[in-house]
């Protein structure tokens, strides 16, 4: 067996390799020290991004004396960094908003507070706080938007209702939500999908060609022989109504249910010839914006008493009809709000859980919509 002949570098060539294995492992350090800085900093939750520059910015132990903060860790992922306004950054709120950053500099540059900051973009998206940032600084910021359903766009009218009224902010607020501030029927939204908590009044409308989901016919029994159709779900919470009313001596009659954009322009027509437009402005719908093309509504009667509101039925409904799913929908108390005088018959089927919240704070479903559907 011949033997292998060892290969002896030459000195400069083995001065290169040891020179290259020191850069080598110098290059490995620095590595594994910079991967534990990032590390350090993404445990208080900062992302690969913003961490590496952070450490490049040398703001490494500022960081890591404000702990996690989704508000620095946006401004230092941001092209829009400002050092200057790097204390603000970590006073305010964060805000899950595209151009968030560079928005709060030009809100700090206006002149408001981190206070301020903070309840402008937490009442509206990015492109309301963008709307909002071409205005001059504005006063009255915490009386309404201390209100957590206040709207960035609407603060002009807002403003414009209190000084024409000297009404209380929440009433305020509330108020220029629903549109109250606006004549009725006018500039109206258009609502496109059927849900159990959807409002119909006023102010938001149904196409002609909207037809409530799962409609079927209601058993006679419930209607006095009269054949009406409702969405299925609401009829049978009103059948399990009607059956626990029936257990303590009372019955409870069906008198309208579904009625379709055409079926309710015959009525606002057929009243407007006998009675004239204040009456059918007053008391009728228009078609479409009646709660009844919802297939939800419900004119319930007594089989007892020829006027509901004097009945013994009325009373229990309004007692019990919160545990099947219904509210009183027109209170007379609260006309101003809903714009439509009283109707004790109307009720609405809107589920368990919201009629219980409605029943209990004592509000209507308008009020519901803005402080919980409308955000």
């Amino acid at each position: 067996m011949k033997k292998i002949k060892s290969i002896k570098l030459k000195d400069k060539y083995v001065n290169i390799l040891k020179i290259t294995g020191v850069i080598l492992c110098i290059f490995l350090g620095i590595f594994i020290f910079f991967r534990k800085q990032i590390n350090d900093l993404k445990k208080y939750g900062y992302s690969e991004k913003a961490s590496y520059n952070i450490l490049f910015s040398f703001k490494k132990d500022y960081i890591l004396s404000k702990g996690e903060n989704k508000t620095l860790n946006a401004a230092f992922e941001s092209k829009d960094y400002n050092e200057n306004n790097l204390d603000r950054y970590a006073k305010i709120n964060y805000v899950k908003q595209d151009n968030l950053i560079k928005n709060i500099n030009k809100l700090i540059k206006i002149g408001y507070s981190n206070d301020d900051i903070d309840l402008i973009l937490t009442h509206g998206d990015a492109t309301a706080v963008e709307r909002f940032i071409k205005r001059d600084k504005v006063k009255y910021l915490d009386e309404f938007f201390s209100i957590d359903y206040a709207k960035l766009d609407n603060y002009d009218r807002y403003v414009a209702y209190s000084d024409e009224t000297g009404e209380n902010d929440d009433y305020v607020v509330l108020y220029v939500n629903l549109n109250l501030d606006e004549d009725a029927y006018t500039d109206s939204f258009k609502v496109k999908n059927f849900s159990y908590d959807m409002l119909i009044n006023k102010h938001r409308y149904l196409d002609k060609k909207f037809k409530p989901k799962d409609l079927v016919k209601i058993d006679t029994k419930y209607t006095n022989d009269n054949e009406f159709y409702a969405n299925k779900v609401a009829v049978n919470a009103f059948i399990d109504m009607a059956n626990a009313a029936s257990k303590d001596g009372l019955d409870l009659v069906i008198n309208s249910a579904y009625r379709s954009f055409d079926d309710q322009l015959e009525i606002e027509n057929t009243y407007r010839n006998l009675y004239g437009d204040d009456y059918v402005t007053k008391y009728v719908a228009k078609a479409g914006y009646s709660e009844h093309q919802t297939g939800l509504a419900f004119d319930i009667g007594s089989k007892s008493s020829r006027i509901f509101s004097n009945s013994k039925e009325y009373k229990w409904v309004l007692d019990n009809a919160y545990k099947y799913g219904f509210i009183h929908r027109f209170p007379k108390k609260y006309e101003n709000i809903t714009q439509i005088s009283n109707e004790p018959w109307h009720f609405r089927y809107v589920g368990k859980k919201i009629a219980k919240k409605i029943y209990e704070e004592d509000m209507t479903l308008e009020e519901y919509f803005v402080k919980f559907l409308d955000k």
